[in-house]
Parts: structure tokens; C-alpha cells; sequence
């Protein structure tokens, strides 16, 4: 009986949040259109309750419940406190959106609440099957999420090709689970890492399982050559979705990283990072040459995002506690910068319009100073620019990468990221030295400015006192 108490207080945050979404799914049914504002409202106070719960029972030493399948540690709270704060931004950020476009329906923060669960339960997962179980109820939650606007063809093709895609990796991700519990009779990460520490690279069947494992994790992150999905996929999917899916879900794609590739096989460290090597070669050089040829900023920004993924696979291949927490540092400062760079996309947008060409970005400056600078702020921290947060962040990572020795792929980075640099400031481009092509009035809801102004910020006053929040990595995966 006390083992079973002990782990209902393991797994209250997700009890809760389950709960919550429970009741929002019955409420919404009852809920008249002029009333949709409560299903809105419900859910901010679940993603801010489980929040506070998290943090308030957070800390003190690794907890194992479940039969050893859900594991409780500081990473565990810190990316679920950064996920639900993350997700309750993109609601925010999201609400206008679907109002002018009358997609305001309790499905998005439904759907959006259970892909905050799945993301807590990946994160939390102590065994290859609760891992596999979290990162199906988040793929099955952001399917739907693509395909939320039923009118619109782009979307429907956009989810049909990301479900097509990630079937195909969850997939080989079940392979290579299933030929490591194979290999080692367990389907526990510790007792899948006591049995590679004690086999190595002798084992051929664990070396492919690893392989199917690199393939799982590169498909999530979206790294080169498995990013098939993430530029049809941002550019076709409603622009609120689209916030949601590049931001929150890269918490909860590091955390399978890490519980795959280092708690799980960290023992064959050699073979994987000469994987991720070239995986982040890739996804540096692609997304980076690609994104300069884009005229749509969501399709810019998705291979941004690519790009981005390069580098934070550097963090990850190190494989030192430096590197990890440099990754993982990385990791939530660019969450912050891409969730504000779509909330400047969704801000602009207005009925009938969605200001994602790069030319609704020229003259910013004259039609709304504030706004445009807040845009500079996250395009300059993006580029790594110092002395904002982005510019420590990779800096810290190629750090990480030189103190191993790989000096080569450091040089390589930072030629990727200086070609990078030229799609961010042609937005600052575009939006100071442009005349505007529209004078229309820029309108957003008084408490949507407030959160785009602090996200903006954040980036600089970050960048100026950053040594907290490394800290705070550090010892979350100390």
C-alpha cells in the first residue's frame, strides 16, 4: 500500500493534468459558441496548476515508481515546468488566431493538453515502453493539431505527410527497442545500460538497435536526413499550430535523446556520436543554405530550425556533463526565441491575412516600432548574435565540442552559422530600411502584447545574466 501511495505522489502532476483534460473534453461539449472562452481558460489553469505542482514538489534525490517505469529527477521537472509554461504561451499566443478565424473550439486545447501529457510522460520515462507510450499520445495529439483548420487543403496534406513520416519512425523506433530488449532481456534503461556496459560493440544486435534508436530521435528533432516533414508541416498547418509544434515539443525530443542515447546506451557513446556527427553536419548545411532561398518566414524559420537542431545535437555528442548541460541550455533558450518569433508571425496576422511572406515584414519599423524591435531582439539572438542569450548558448555548446577535441566540426559550425546569419538580418532588413506594402492598423488583445514584449526581452535580459539558467541545467543533469 505505501509503495502504491508513494507512486500516485510520484505521478500526481500527470493525474492531474489527465484530469484536467478530462473534464475540459465533457465541458466543451456543453459549452455554447459565446461561452468557448471558459474551454480557453480551463485549460490555462491546468497547464498552470500542473506547473506549479512540479515545481513546488520538485527536488531532492531520483525517485523510480511504477514498477520502475516512471522515473522522477531534476531534468524530469525542469522540462516539464518549461514545457507547461511554454504550452501556455503558445495558448495565449494562439487565442486571437483562432478567434478572427473561427477555429475557436475546445479540440485545439484539448489536443494541446494531452500533448503536454504526453510530453511529461516521455520525459519521466524510466523504461523503452512508457517512453514509447508518452511519444505516441504526443505524435497521435499533434497529428490531429496539423489538421485542426477541416476547411483548409494545405493543412490536410500537411498532417497526412507528417503522419505517413512518423509512422515510418515510430516504426523503426519499436525496432530498435525491441532488438535491444532482445539483446538484453529488459526493457528498463538502467538494465538496458548495465547490459551494454557489460557488452560494448561485441554485441552486433545492440549496435543496430542503436541505430534504429539515432533514427527514432533524429525524426523528432528534425535533423538532416530525416526533416522531411518539418517545412510542409509548418508551412501547412495554422500558424498557432505551428508555434505549439516548434517549440514545447523540442523539450520533450531532448529528453528522449538523452534517455535513449546516455542513460540508455551511453556505453556505446563511440558509435552513436559518430552518427550525430554527421547528422548535425547535415542539418547545419542544409537548413542553413535552405532557409536562404525561402520567401515564406514559417518555412524560413522550420529550417532554421534544422539548422538549429545541428547545434544542439553538438552539446549531445560530446558526451560530457558540460556538453549535456550546454545542449539542454541551448535547447530551452532557442524554445524561447523560435515561441516569439511566431507569436511577432501570429501578431501581425489578422482575419483573412497571415502575414507569413517575408514581404509583409517590409517597413515593421514605421507601422509599429515596439513590435519590430522586439522582432530584432529574437532574430539577432537566433543568428547568435551577443550579447544576447543566443549567442551563449552556442557558444557554450561549441565549447563543449572543442574541449573533447573536435575542433574541425566547432569550425564547421561556426561557418554554417555565420551563412545562417544572413536569412535573420534580412528580416531586420526588410523591416527598417523597406517601405511597408500595407498600412493597415496592427491590433492584438492587450495581454498577448504583454507576453510577446516579455518573450522579447527575455532573450536580452538572458543574454546579459545568463549564468543562473546554466546553472540551473547543470544541475538538473548533475
Amino acid at each position: 500500500m505505501s509503495a502504491t501511495l508513494n507512486d500516485l505522489a510520484l505521478v500526481a502532476p500527470e493525474a492531474l493534468l489527465l484530469s484536467l483534460g478530462c473534464f475540459l473534453l465533457l465541458l466543451d461539449v456543453y459549452l455554447p459558441d459565446e461561452r468557448r472562452h471558459y474551454s480557453y481558460r480551463v485549460a490555462q489553469g491546468a497547464l498552470l496548476v500542473t506547473a506549479l505542482l512540479v515545481w513546488t514538489t520538485a527536488g531532492g534525490e531520483p525517485q523510480t515508481g511504477l514498477y520502475g517505469n516512471y522515473l522522477r529527477d531534476p531534468l524530469a521537472d525542469l522540462l516539464k515546468v518549461a514545457l507547461l509554461l511554454v504550452t501556455a504561451a503558445g495558448f495565449l499566443y494562439a487565442r486571437d488566431y483562432l478567434q478572427v478565424r473561427g477555429l475557436f473550439r475546445g479540440e485545439f486545447f484539448v489536443l494541446g493538453l494531452f500533448a503536454a501529457l504526453g510530453m511529461m510522460v516521455l520525459v519521466s520515462a524510466a523504461s523503452l515502453l512508457t517512453l514509447y507510450l508518452g511519444l505516441e499520445l504526443l505524435s497521435l495529439s499533434l497529428y490531429a493539431l496539423v489538421a485542426f483548420d477541416r476547411e483548409s487543403r494545405t493543412a490536410s496534406e500537411a498532417a497526412m505527410k507528417y503522419f505517413v513520416l512518423g509512422a515510418l519512425a515510430s516504426g523503426m523506433l519499436l525496432y530498435g527497442i525491441s532488438m535491444l530488449y532482445g539483446a538484453t532481456g529488459s526493457l528498463s534503461i538502467a538494465q538496458v545500460a548495465a547490459a551494454v556496459a557489460g557488452r560494448g560493440t561485441d554485441d552486433l544486435v545492440l549496435v543496430f538497435g542503436v541505430v534504429f534508436l539515432v533514427v527514432g530521435v533524429g525524426f523528432k528533432l528534425g535533423a538532416v536526413p530525416f526533416h522531411m516533414w518539418i517545412p510542409d508541416v509548418y508551412h501547412g498547418a495554422p500558424t498557432a499550430v505551428t508555434l505549439f509544434i516548434g517549440s514545447a515539443p523540442k523539450l520533450a525530443a531532448f529528453a528522449m535523446a538523452m534517455r535513449l542515447l546516455v542513460d540508455g546506451v551511453g556505453g556505446l557513446h563511440g558509435d552513436w556520436q559518430q552518427m550525430l556527427v554527421v547528422l548535425s553536419v547535415l542539418s547545419m548545411g542544409l537548413g542553413n543554405l535552405l532557409a536562404i532561398a525561402q520567401s515564406n518566414i514559417k518555412r524560413m524559420l522550420a529550417y532554421s530550425t534544422i539548422a538549429n537542431v545541428g547545434f544542439l545535437l553538438l552539446g549531445i555528442l560530446a558526451g560530457t556533463p558540460e556538453g549535456y548541460s550546454a545542449a539542454l541550455f541551448y535547447t530551452i533558450t532557442y524554445v524561447i526565441m523560435v515561441s516569439g518569433a511566431f507569436g511577432v508571425v501570429i501578431y501581425l496576422s489578422r482575419a483573412g491575412f497571415e502575414s507569413d511572406a517575408l514581404d509583409d515584414f517590409k517597413g515593421l519599423n514605421q507601422r509599429s516600432p515596439w513590435i519590430a524591435f522586439l522582432m530584432l531582439l529574437l532574430m539577432f539572438s537566433t543568428a547568435g548574435v551577443p550579447p544576447l542569450v543566443g549567442f551563449y548558448a552556442k557558444l557554450w555548446v561549441l565549447k563543449a565540442v572543442v574541449d573533447v577535441g573536435l575542433v574541425w566540426l566547432a569550425v564547421v559550425a561556426v561557418m554554417f552559422s555565420i551563412i545562417g546569419a544572413f536569412y535573420y538580418l534580412r528580416i531586420i532588413k526588410l523591416m527598417y530600411f523597406d517601405e511597408p506594402e500595407s498600412q493597415e492598423p496592427i491590433a492584438g488583445s492587450l495581454d498577448t502584447r504583454v507576453l510577446l514584449s516579455a518573450n522579447g526581452l527575455l532573450v536580452a535580459v538572458l543574454g546579459i545574466v545568463p549564468g543562473w539558467l546554466l546553472a540551473l541545467c547543470a544541475a538538473a543533469l548533475s
